[in-house]
């Protein structure tokens, strides 16, 4: 495997950054994990508009263009021989004095990760999921860090909060769900959740402290397209145990199914129905017309 390191093609054992990077000493950096299908990313665009926002909220002026970061996905998807991939694109400000407070960013750490993932579209084409299953998942009780303290719409490379989530679960679980403070539903530690009542889409609103994860827009337009009403709210975990079906989305997972949740009152029954379905398959056909043929 070969990686991009700072503008050049390394072989994965020589792939490093300084211990002195910001991003490895303060988690002082910004990062994407993308979907390449047939050899382009999918939602380009909508991933290099959050990674903008994410430096913005940082003040980390990193001096590329959206071109050159996409030239530099390519490069590494192409230097590997890969159509279909998981891809991590992060950008650091680089190696500073040893100081909290950051200065200007003179020479900014850019890394393009990727690796191999079955071909998407429809299933009847090839198309493998990346997961074994239908997902299963706990209320966790780490709580979501309130935007006031760390803006939720900025993906940065400070991940602690979803990592405390996911020790609590062990080998148990695929997935913690996240509350905020007040109890309500957030989201998962790397998924957006979706669930289902009496033929409505709910999702929490973006209103709380949640990152807009692409793949959960992408299922919102589908949603809409497909005339599936769609309410986005705030929920707690009761509106759970009242769901008949519920999902979780993000860029590896695409939309995987969620079949149980465990609670501090109990376990909440879940799994696919016909709304997830109708939604898996518009995004399958998507993925294919928009990729493939």
């Amino acid at each position: 495997m070969q990686y991009h390191v700072d503008g050049e093609l390394v072989p994965a054992e020589e792939a490093t950054v300084s211990v002195r990077d910001r991003g490895f000493m303060y988690g002082d950096a910004a990062f994407e994990t993308l979907r390449a299908y047939g050899g382009e990313v999918f939602e380009w665009q909508a991933h290099a508009d959050r990674l903008g926002r994410t430096c913005d909220a940082l003040s980390l002026d990193h001096g590329l263009s959206d071109a050159d970061l996409r030239d530099r996905i390519r490069e590494t998807l192409a230097a590997n021989d890969l159509d279909d991939a998981y891809v991590k694109l992060s950008i650091s400000r680089g190696v500073q004095p040893g100081k909290l407070s950051p200065g200007p960013v003179e020479d900014p750490t850019v890394v393009v990760y990727v690796a191999d993932l079955p071909r998407g579209g429809r299933p009847e084409r090839g198309k493998e999921p990346v997961w074994d299953g239908p997902a299963t998942a706990a209320v966790v009780e780490t709580r979501r860090i309130p935007d006031a303290a760390l803006p939720a719409r900025a993906k940065t490379h400070n991940y602690l909060n979803g990592i405390l989530a996911r020790l609590e679960l062990g080998d148990d679980h695929d997935e913690a769900l996240v509350l905020d403070a007040d109890g309500n539903l957030t989201e998962g530690a790397t998924s957006n959740l979706f669930f289902v009542r009496d033929g409505v889409l709910h999702t929490p609103s973006l209103d709380g402290p949640i990152l807009p994860g692409v793949t959960r827009r992408v299922l919102l337009e589908l949603a809409a397209s497909d005339g599936i009403p769609v309410e986005e709210g705030t929920y707690d975990p009761a509106d759970l145990r009242a769901a008949d079906e519920a999902f979780l989305t993000n860029s590896t997972w695409e939309l995987r199914p969620l079949a149980v949740v465990e609670t501090e009152n109990g376990t909440i029954d879940l799994g696919a129905g016909p709304i997830t379905d109708r939604l898996a398959d518009a995004f399958d056909a998507r993925i294919e017309r928009e990729h493939y043929e």
